[in-house]
């Protein structure tokens, strides 16, 4: 048969530096894992469970919720004039250039 290609929209999943993590299609099923994994990120100091928790739920929480994908673009200007050589590296985009960095104008 050959080698199956994925049908799925590229908005059905996260990037995670290089990787991608699939996601369900269902807009519930997203919203419903994004707030498990922000809650079980606040009991981060039980085994398995952890802090890091919070930042990928809201990171699949802002796939379908205007705030918090304010707060990820927000923090993703912020990282890249902070931190530009990283930003780079981790392919992060502030302003839609790819490089990272802002122009000022004068005013």
């Amino acid at each position: 048969m050959g080698i199956m290609e994925d049908t799925r929209p590229p908005g059905d999943s996260v990037k995670l530096g290089k990787h991608r993590l699939p996601l369900p299609r269902s807009r519930l099923l997203r919203i419903v894992i994004g707030v498990l994994l922000v809650l079980g990120g606040f009991v981060g100091f039980l085994p398995i469970l952890g802090f890091w928790m919070i930042p990928l739920g809201l990171l699949i929480l802002s796939i379908d919720i205007p705030r918090v994908r304010r707060w990820r673009r927000r923090f993703a200007v912020w990282f890249s004039r902070r931190y530009p050589a990283t930003a780079m590296k981790l392919g992060v985009r502030s302003n839609g250039n790819g490089n990272g960095t802002a122009k000022k104008t004068a005013g």
